[in-house]
Formats: C-alpha cells, sequence, structure tokens
C-alpha cells in the first residue's frame, strides 16, 4: 500500500510533460513567441490549444523476414524479332535478308522457335533464333516468330515486323 503513492510521485512529472501547452506572446517590439511556458511575472501570455496530432501506424513489413525466402514473381515467355525492324525497307536485289528473334522468360529450356512470313511457316522449328531467307519475292511481308514447346504447342508470339522487299521487275525492267 506504501508504495501505490510513491509510485504516483515518480509518474507525475512523466505525465505533465506529457500534455504540454503552447503559450503565444508578444515582446515589446511586436514579435510573436511561442513557448511551451508562459513567461515568469507576465499575465499577457496566451494559451494557444493545439488540435491532436496526426499519426498514421507505420507500414506493413514487406521485407521477408530473417532466414525467410520471399520466391520472385515469374517472368514470362516473350519472343521478340530484334532483326529487321519494322517497317524496313530490304533494298534493291535478289531479295536476302536474315531475321534475327530473342526468347526470354524463367522457362525457356526445351522451347524452339518458328519464323512464320505472312503466316507461312519458313523452315522447321529451331533452338537458334536466326534465320536466312533468300528469293523472297519483291512487296511487303509479315514476319512472326513462335516459342514452340516439346509438344509442338505454341507457348508464345512476337510481335509482328512488316518488310518491304525492292526486286527488278521483268515485265517492266525500268520500274522497281
Amino acid at each position: 500500500m506504501r508504495l501505490l503513492p510513491l509510485l504516483a510521485l515518480l509518474l507525475a512529472p512523466a505525465l505533465a510533460t506529457a500534455q504540454s501547452s503552447v503559450y503565444r506572446t508578444v515582446d515589446e517590439n511586436g514579435n510573436v513567441i511561442f513557448t511551451d511556458a508562459p513567461p515568469a511575472g507576465s499575465s499577457a501570455a496566451e494559451r494557444v490549444e493545439l488540435p491532436p496530432t496526426n499519426t498514421t501506424p507505420p507500414p506493413a513489413n514487406i521485407a521477408p523476414a530473417p532466414g525467410e525466402k520471399k520466391e520472385p514473381a515469374a517472368k514470362p515467355l516473350k519472343v521478340s524479332i530484334t532483326e529487321p525492324a519494322n517497317e524496313t525497307t530490304i533494298p534493291m536485289g535478289p531479295g536476302n535478308f536474315s531475321v534475327s528473334a530473342r526468347l526470354s522468360g524463367d522457362d525457356t529450356s526445351g522451347k524452339q522457335l518458328q519464323l512464320f512470313m505472312d503466316g507461312k511457316p519458313q523452315g522447321e522449328p529451331q533452338a537458334a533464333g536466326r534465320w536466312s531467307l533468300s528469293n523472297v519475292f519483291r512487296g511487303a511481308h509479315d514476319l512472326t516468330v513462335a516459342a514452340i514447346d516439346a509438344r509442338g504447342e505454341t507457348v508464345a508470339t512476337s510481335e509482328p515486323v512488316r518488310v518491304y522487299v525492292l526486286r527488278p521487275s521483268i515485265n517492266y525492267p525500268n520500274r522497281q
């Protein structure tokens, strides 16, 4: 029973500082001064009522706990044609050019690439992403590359790339 009054005396200063007040005074030069205690011997101090302080809880722990491994999100399979660029014109000649493609993502093993020109497959699926095309007829051609899995199913397809092939005409030798 004797400890209770002693405990109250020890906690009183902590409680008093937790609920501190702000006082506003004006000195003889007209400067406004804010303090946490009214100036001694002055009754001109005005107590300022402050609104409650805004608080927000800390963010949730987004980092994995020590010893816990967080699995990174799987990168989807993506096929892209790196060469030639879209809207490329193949200059006057026999209609020969190369196509390069890249396969990226987490699960690229066992996948083969198939080149399509105007919707028709060019050769057999292959592991390498480079094709040499020859004797391509004049005009516009749309190229796509598909990733094929072991079952022969298409799992990803590139955005189409359009190329324009210029070739001499037999019917009109002076026109291109």
